[in-house]
């Protein structure tokens, strides 16, 4: 059984899955003419990310390597620890350059990297929480 910060995050990161799943539209074109449902896309992938952030910050920090430098090294450092696969430690990185565009430079997202994420990308989400989930699992 996880901890329960990790379980709290983990049941997070679902409940934000389920509300890209629920407001992603079908086409692209329909996501482009959609405001609303670009900012609850946006908005739920960014909180995504940062909760797969937060989850492999709290797993280092029970270690006894070095705090990662940045958000993308927090993944490699959960690779490191043989937490992650290394495909998923990379998909979460390239994630984490999303989050970053997203915050610091909304203006300028690509609605058709938007629509690829959350029509071809969430299962690395489901699989980012597998993996920690298994971790916890056999750690007790």
């Amino acid at each position: 059984m996880a901890e329960p910060v990790v379980s709290e995050k983990l049941e997070s990161l679902r409940r934000c899955l389920a509300r890209i799943e629920s407001k992603r539209p079908k086409t692209l074109d329909a996501l482009e003419r959609d405001l609303d449902a670009q900012d609850i896309l946006v908005l739920n992938l960014s909180r995504a990310i940062q909760l797969c952030v937060d989850i492999g910050s709290h797993l280092v920090s029970r270690s006894d390597i070095a705090p990662p430098q940045t958000m993308g090294e927090t993944f490699s450092a959960l690779a490191q620890l043989g937490l992650l696969s290394d495909s998923m430690a990379e998909a979460m990185k390239k994630a984490v350059g999303f989050r970053n565009i997203a915050v610091h430079g909304y203006e300028s997202l690509n609605m058709a990297i938007v629509f690829s994420i959350v029509t071809e990308r969430l299962e690395d989400f489901r699989q980012f929480a597998r993996e920690v989930q298994r971790h916890e699992e056999d750690a007790d």
